[in-house]
Formats: structure tokens, C-alpha cells, sequence
């Protein structure tokens, strides 16, 4: 965890405590009002610095509060763009091997499928075609690629991505 999120979480849940806090302070109050339970009653200016303070710190919480959800989303965005970036430079990989290895428009569909972890019946399925004929397509794709099934086909592109890069 970076120092930053360690920072964060601390500041948060500093803030969270500080809020139960000034929160407990008002209901504090409200009840033993309600209830008769002060024998002696505080004086106005202790009153009034208790609630000073617990208004306070429950504003710059719900500033922390709103500040948080801003970074979360602005984390949530750019995790999604690079998400997203990934998987578009992903197809390029996949798409240029599939031309390395000359597969026809038909192999590439069944080939994406088969990527997609789509069995041989769904694949005919979609293709509107016979599972016999789906088969002989995955068989000409895994000869030209030089595998010898669907786990090494789909194990060619995703090895490259489970590298870890301190290792290599």
C-alpha cells in the first residue's frame, strides 16, 4: 500500500472518530434534556464551546467525507480508462497475430470465441453453423498458431500478460 493510501485511511478514520464524537456530544445532550439525567447543569459558555466544536468537527468531516468520494471516483476513472486502454491494446496484440497467422475472417470470429472461453456448440450457435464445421475451423487455427488446443491458444496471449514486471 502506498504511503499516500496509508495517510488517507489514518486522516479517514480520524475524521470518522472525531464525527461519532461531535455526533455523540449532540445526542449526549438531547438525551439527558429529554431524560433529567445532568444534576448540574453546564453553563452556557462550556454549552456552547461543546456545541461550537462538535459543529465543527462534523463540517470538515463531511468536507473529508465529500473530498474522499471525489478521489475514489477520480481513482474509480482512471482505473476504468486504463481498463479499458488495456483490453483495446490487448485486441491490437491478438488481431496482428491472428494476420501472423493468416487465419481467414471465419477463423478470427471462431478464434475470438474460443478466446472468450465459448464452447464449440455455443460457437456454431452463433455462427450458424454446424459444430463439425466449427471444429474443423478450431483444428486449422490451432495448426496455424501451433498449439494444441484451446488452453495453449488462449495461454500464447495471456502469458505475456501475467508476467510480473520485477521478474523479467
Amino acid at each position: 500500500m502506498s504511503d499516500h493510501t496509508s495517510n488517507s485511511n489514518w486522516v479517514l478514520w480520524a475524521f470518522v472518530i472525531i464525527q461519532a464524537f461531535c455526533a455523540t456530544v449532540f445526542v449526549w445532550d438531547i438525551v439527558a434534556t429529554i431524560l433529567g439525567l445532568r444534576s448540574i447543569p453546564i453553563s452556557w459558555r462550556l454549552r456552547e464551546i461543546l456545541e461550537i466544536a462538535a459543529s465543527v468537527g462534523l463540517v470538515l468531516g463531511a468536507i473529508f467525507a465529500f473530498r474522499a468520494i471525489s478521489d475514489a471516483h477520480l481513482r474509480a476513472s482512471r482505473a476504468e480508462t486504463a481498463l479499458q486502454t488495456a483490453a483495446g491494446a490487448f485486441s491490437e496484440v491478438v488481431e496482428h497475430q491472428f494476420q501472423n497467422w493468416a487465419l481467414t475472417k471465419a477463423e478470427k470470429d471462431v478464434a475470438w470465441f474460443t478466446l472468450k472461453g465459448f464452447s464449440l456448440a455455443e460457437i456454431a450457435k452463433f455462427r450458424g453453423t454446424s459444430e463439425g464445421t466449427i471444429k474443423a475451423q478450431t483444428n486449422r487455427i490451432y495448426s496455424k498458431a501451433g498449439v494444441n488446443g484451446k488452453a495453449q491458444l488462449l495461454s500464447y496471449f495471456v502469458e505475456d500478460l501475467l508476467v510480473r514486471p520485477d521478474l523479467s
